[in-house]
């Protein structure tokens, strides 16, 4: 009776290792899936940089940009002085010029 238990229980123990372990195929399978994620991470860091570098391309843009609006805003504001002057000058010649 022990004989037999202990030959039923090894040939369970057996069934149970040889349906346990992963076939050929299966680590086959899992290391192509494996190197189907690292391709996929490795396009999207190449996207990524790819992004930063036009936003960084865009943001300088923009600065420049910012840049000649401000430059020319204060050219418009100095073009502006300029007229007010010119025209102050011109309201003194006029009241001078009716005094007269």
């Amino acid at each position: 009776m022990k004989k037999g238990l202990l030959v039923i229980s090894m040939m369970i123990s057996l069934a149970i290792g040889m349906v346990g372990c992963a076939t050929k195929g299966d680590v086959e399978r899992l290391q192509a899936q494996e190197m189907q994620n690292r391709a996929k991470a490795d396009q999207a860091a190449m996207d990524a940089q790819a992004a930063k570098a036009a936003a960084d391309a865009a943001a300088l843009k923009a600065n420049e940009a910012a840049a000649r609006a401000e430059n020319a805003a204060k050219m418009a504001e100095e073009r502006e002085r300029i007229a007010d002057e010119k025209a102050q000058k011109a309201d003194a010649a006029f009241q001078k010029s009716m005094k007269k």
